[in-house]
């Protein structure tokens, strides 16, 4: 018994370090997506009030925006505090769902976290820092805590319930989704036990007392409170818990530009999740008389959240992570009934199973992250933003105080550059029929329609380069004042000069 405790603790070890290992890799090769300039600019938002001020047409919980901050304040502002803690989050859930061998058995256990581990959606989000992983997790963890009440009764699952519940409620609005879908399960599975039994499985004692409950309640409502108003700060933001629903329902019937078809998700995981789709499919032999009970009940979740997200036009990729993880515990049942009866059919399969995903999510992390021809690749910033940022910060890096170059910035849409650019004291931005004073700039990045308007004024001459921000964006053009920057480019001939007025004749 000792040695098989050992082998398996092994096992959870080798599939928690391969889900670090594709989270950690490389980490700021891709450049900061949209979003994350976002977010990193309410964390710089943060650092100059002192809280985070909820707005509630911007849907999300403030959690994230908290989580952001103590790791900016203690490593800096880059990338990698950025993103790191969202990374911990997601390796953190591929280890809570070892953590389910109580219920579901260990096998079935460790293939459902080695598939959370591998899917390229689960690798390619967890390394984003956007609300979604931390969702997941606080998903993983209530329904950890509603499995071990409904077996175990013990105290320690009754907090696991009440935190990630709140977990969820202050990290995403969808929570309100996911929550109604629990619910409707339970109704669901105790109507469809009328028609076919599952296995029996009987309510356990509950261990915990009153107190224990009225415990777990004050700390999620104060948690809730602290996080909503702004550590106490910001008592105004609070109404915000339910007003951010007025607007997300509006975006989410209306599309705003994200609108896709009823069956975008099921698109999603045929193209990449292909070890969800087994999970999916085993949905129905779960209906089965004589099926677990409790798996039974977390696929009928998983169903009914994946229907409910269809129905919302509104749709981002990153969402599919929050819908896939149910079925990555039926696929790990499935692969433990199948293993002790078919061992020579089910290990080839499986394994070729293993090795093409991981090789999907290795091409899609590491190859191809900014190519939008991959649809998980969405809203996403360019390799071209280092044209911009790369002399940028070799001049600070030459002397600090050039964190004083003035620059235009002459976009549409102009995230992630603020986040990007944050430490930089004299840079303007300018969109719609705003336009700076003067035109000239130490650098000026100006989409293609400004340019005649903003050339016609410059004095001054400029190494110029094209710059795409996006792919669904307008071309740009970027602007280095040739003589700010000739040290940069030694020998080269800038590509723009101010036209040469010749004089009146008397």
């Amino acid at each position: 018994m000792k040695n098989r405790t050992s082998a398996i603790s092994w096992q959870v070890i080798v599939i928690v370090a391969l889900a670090a290992l594709l989270r950690l890799l490389l980490l700021g090769i891709k450049p900061p997506h949209f979003d994350e300039g976002v977010n990193g600019w309410f964390v710089d938002e943060m650092t100059k009030h002192g809280f985070y001020h909820y707005d509630p047409d911007n849907y999300h919980g403030p959690l994230h925006f908290y989580v952001l901050f103590l790791f900016q304040t203690l490593l800096g502002r880059s990338i990698w505090a950025l993103r790191l803690p969202v990374v911990a989050v997601s390796i953190l859930s591929v280890f809570w769902v070892t953590k389910f061998d109580r219920f579901f058995g260990r096998r079935a256990s460790l293939f459902a976290a080695l598939a959370m581990a591998v899917s390229p959606g689960m690798v390619f989000y967890g390394r984003y820092s956007i609300h979604e992983p931390e969702l997941v997790f606080f998903l993983v963890l209530m329904t950890w805590g509603f499995a071990g009440l409904w077996q175990f009764g013990e105290r320690k699952y009754l907090w696991a319930l009440g935190l990630g519940l709140t977990g969820a409620i202050v990290t995403k609005e969808t929570y309100f989704i996911h929550l109604g879908c629990f619910v409707l399960a339970a109704a669901t599975l105790w109507a469809f036990e009328k028609l076919s039994p599952s296995a029996p499985l009987a309510r356990a004692v509950q261990q915990w007392k009153g107190r224990d409950l009225a415990a777990v309640i004050a700390t999620g409502t104060g948690l809730i409170l602290f996080f909503y108003s702004g550590g106490f700060l910001d008592f105004n933001s609070l109404p915000g818990l339910y007003k951010t629903y007025a607007a997300w329902f509006q975006t989410g019937t209306k599309g705003n530009g994200h609108e896709k078809a009823f069956y975008y998700w099921l698109k999603l995981m045929l193209e990449y999740e292909w070890m969800a789709l087994p999970g999916l499919a085993g949905c129905l032999w779960l209906l089965r008389p004589g099926s677990g009970r409790l798996l039974r009940w977390l696929a009928i979740y998983g169903t009914g959240t994946l229907v409910a997200y269809s129905i919302v036009p509104y749709k981002t990729p990153w969402c599919i992570i929050s819908l896939v993880w149910p079925f990555f515990f039926v696929l790990g049942k499935l692969a433990d009934k199948i293993s002790r009866r078919w061992k020579w059919l089910f290990w080839p399969v499986a394994s070729l199973l293993c090795a093409a995903t991981l090789t999907k999510t290795a091409w899609l992390n590491f190859y191809r992250y900014t190519d939008e021809k991959e649809d998980y690749v969405y809203v996403q910033t360019l390799e071209d933003i280092f044209k911009l940022t790369d002399p940028l910060f070799k001049m600070v890096a030459m002397d600090p105080a050039n964190y004083s170059l003035n620059g235009h910035i002459i976009l549409s849409s102009y995230y992630p550059i603020p986040w990007m650019l944050g430490d930089f004291t004299a840079v303007g931005y300018f969109g719609g029929d705003n336009m700076p004073g003067a035109a000239d700039a130490d650098f000026l990045l100006v989409e293609d329609s400004r340019i005649p308007e903003i050339e016609k004024s410059l004095k001054r001459s400029y190494f110029t380069a094209p710059l795409k921000l996006r792919g669904s964006q307008e071309p740009s053009k970027l602007y280095l004042d040739s003589e700010k920057f000739k040290g940069l480019f030694p020998g080269r001939t800038p590509e723009f000069s101010p036209r040469q007025t010749t004089p009146a004749q008397p």
